[in-house]
C-alpha cells in the first residue's frame, strides 16, 4: 500500500475513534463509508473490528460502573444469531449490496438525530432481542451495530452515562465474537493486521485528548456537525454504488 493512502486510512481512524472517545459510539458509521472507498469492505470490516474491540476495552476501564448488565447480555446474546448472517454478506460476492445498506444506514441515522423526533418509551426490555439480531447482523457484515444499540437505549431512557457506558460493554462483548468470526474466515489478512498495528499510534492519540475535546465542545453544536458529515459521507456512497450499477 502506498504511503499516501496509508496515510488517508490512518488519518480517518483518528477522525472516527476521536468521535468514539468523545460521544461513546459513531466510529464506524464515520470510517467504514469512508474506509470502504478507500481500501473496500472486505478490509475496512476486519480492521474497524479491531480498532472498535481495543477502543471499547480502553473506555470500560474507566466506566464500567454504569453498564446496563441485564440489557447488555440481551443484546449480546441476540447479537450472536445475527453476527453469522452479517459475515456471510460480506464473505459473499455482495460488496455493492453491503456498500448499498451501509450507506442507507449511515443517511437514516444522521438523518435521524439531525431531526429529532419525539420518541415513545419504552418500558420493558421486550424488544431487546430483534434489536440485538439487527445489531448482530450490521455487527457482521460491516462494523455499524451501533444506531439500534444507541435507538434502543434512547427509547428505555437510559441516562447519557449509562449509554455511553452500556455501548462500550456491548461492542466490547459481541466484538470478540466478531474478531473471532473474521479470524475464521480469514478476514486477518496481512495487509489487516499492519494496519491495526500503525493504528494504534492514533488510537493512543485519541485516549489522550478525547475527554479534553468533550469538555471544550458544545456537544450539540459538535454533534449536529458530525451527522451533517455522516449525511454527505452516506449521500457520496450512494451515487458510487448506483453509478456503479
Amino acid at each position: 500500500m502506498h504511503i499516501e493512502l496509508t496515510i488517508i486510512v490512518l488519518f480517518i481512524i483518528l477522525v472516527s475513534t476521536l468521535v468514539r472517545v468523545v460521544f461513546g459510539f459513531g466510529n464506524a458509521l464515520i470510517a467504514m463509508p469512508l474506509l470502504a472507498l478507500v481500501i473496500g469492505v472486505r478490509v475496512a470490516t476486519p480492521l474497524i473490528a479491531l480498532v472498535g474491540a481495543l477502543v471499547a476495552l480502553a473506555m470500560l476501564v474507566t466506566e464500567w460502573r454504569s453498564v446496563q448488565l441485564g440489557d447488555t447480555w440481551r443484546l449480546t446474546l441476540s447479537s450472536l444469531v445475527g453476527i453469522p448472517i452479517g459475515l456471510w454478506f460480506l464473505k459473499g460476492s455482495h460488496e455493492a449490496l453491503v456498500k448499498g445498506v451501509l450507506a442507507v444506514l449511515t443517511i437514516g441515522f444522521s438523518s435521524y438525530n439531525l431531526l429529532k423526533p419525539r420518541l415513545i418509551t419504552l418500558r420493558d426490555d421486550r424488544l431487546s432481542y430483534g434489536v440485538g439480531f439487527i445489531a448482530g447482523i450490521l455487527g457482521g457484515a460491516y462494523n455499524t451495530n451501533g444506531p439500534p444499540i444507541i435507538i434502543f437505549g434512547t427509547l428505555r431512557g437510559w441516562s447519557a452515562a449509562g449509554l455511553r457506558a452500556t455501548l462500550q460493554g456491548y461492542f466490547l462483548l459481541t466484538g470478540v465474537i466478531i474478531l473471532v468470526s473474521h479470524r475464521l474466515a480469514g478476514l486477518w489478512t496481512p495487509e489487516v493486521l499492519h494496519l491495526f498495528t500503525l493504528s494504534l499510534i492514533p488510537i493512543a492519540l485519541t485516549q489522550l485528548f478525547g475527554r479534553r475535546l468533550s469538555r471544550a465542545i458544545p456537544e450539540k453544536r459538535y454533534d449536529r456537525y458530525i451527522n451533517l458529515f455522516l449525511l454527505v459521507t452516506g449521500l457520496a456512497l450512494l451515487a458510487q454504488v448506483i453509478s456503479r450499477g
